[in-house]
């Protein structure tokens, strides 16, 4: 038997035992040891996925061990350390699969919400999902950084600045701390933004070099006096703190949205081609990019900031992720 956490729609979490799940063709099981407890996992615990069915266990920054290999899994050895992130899972036909984008895949597997997630003991998942972790990072660490991680570093890597640029990372949060550690190592001078003075020195000790306080001056004209940003990674789910940043873009600048807000981002068509300014979403990546992400975060050092529940605790986990105030991202221990 496993112990698994099921919410219902708003009610809180309820323990189960449930008998351990046998893997089927292409898919591994994996002893859970750490599951990150992201602001996503709402959608699964308040019923806002279109079509989600319960009961569905949570959880999407799954670190673990691989338990056992279903019938056609080669590339997976029983005892490999493992983690799975948001992309959990593509179908390998689709138009955006055929062309080897498979983020993008129109029928993404989605863990927590397509099939049970990290919020117990044991759980199953297809091989095409699965990450090796490297030894230089323990479970409760890599975690966060299945998802967090990925989107924070895969944003950056591919948002087009380069060595020595400019670049701004707005809120100092669950995604803003990763993303400012990431910025730093891949050479950006880093300007991070956030509202009032107490993150200003917890900004400067993850690297960034200058701290710009929303509240107390207009960042957008800061960003301009430092020559204007290459790109400004969005991460708190602000659109309004976001629709304020866009005249801090320099020539070419990119504003990458990662942080998800319900509010539409408000720019005008001059505020874009007057400077040639544009803006991209991005969403995590697959396993190879979590495997990127890892490899750089043990070799560098870049280490997520974390409060550590056990699973029994799921529930109060999930609160305190939820209200906000915790430092940075939320693991729930096996």
């Amino acid at each position: 038997m496993k112990v698994a956490q099921v919410p219902k729609p708003g009610a809180d979490f309820e323990i189960v035992d449930r008998e351990i799940p046998v893997p089927e063709a292409g898919q591994v099981r994996i002893q859970v040891q750490a599951c990150g407890v992201c602001h996503s996992d709402v959608l699964t615990k308040e019923g806002l996925w279109p079509g989600i069915r319960y009961p569905r266990v949570p959880g999407h920054e799954i670190a673990g061990v691989i338990d056992e290999v279903g019938s056609g899994v080669s590339q997976w050895k029983k005892g490999q350390r493992v983690g799975v992130g948001w992309h959990g899972g593509h179908d390998n036909t689709c138009p955006s699969c055929r062309r080897g984008d498979f983020i993008n895949c129109d029928n993404q597997k989605i863990p927590g919400i397509s099939y049970d997630g990290g919020y117990q003991q044991y759980m199953v998942a297809p091989a095409e999902a699965v990450a090796a972790m490297p030894e230089g990072l323990n479970s409760v660490e890599a975690a966060p950084l299945l998802c967090a991680g990925i989107t924070t570093f895969n944003a950056l890597r591919h948002s087009g600045a380069g060595p020595g640029d400019l670049v701004a990372v707005q809120g100092i949060g669950g995604l803003g701390h990763l993303g400012i550690q990431f910025a730093n190592k891949f050479g950006y001078k880093v300007a991070a933004v956030g509202r009032g003075p107490e993150n200003a020195e917890l900004a400067k000790k993850l690297g960034a070099s200058v701290y710009i306080d929303s509240r107390a001056t207009r960042a957008a004209e800061e960003l301009q006096k430092l020559g204007g940003a290459k790109v400004i990674l969005g991460t708190a789910p602000s659109s309004k703190a976001m629709s304020e940043l866009i005249d801090g873009l320099g020539p070419h600048g990119k504003l990458m949205v990662i942080g998800v807000a319900p509010e539409p981002i408000e720019v005008t068509p001059a505020q874009l081609i007057m400077r040639s300014r544009s803006i991209e979403g991005w969403a995590s990546g697959t396993a190879a990019d979590s495997e990127d992400t890892l490899r750089f975060a043990e070799l560098t050092g870049v280490r997520p900031m974390i409060e550590t529940y056990p699973l029994e605790r799921a529930g109060e986990a999930y609160a305190r992720m939820m209200s906000g105030h915790a430092q940075f991202r939320v693991v729930l221990t096996m």
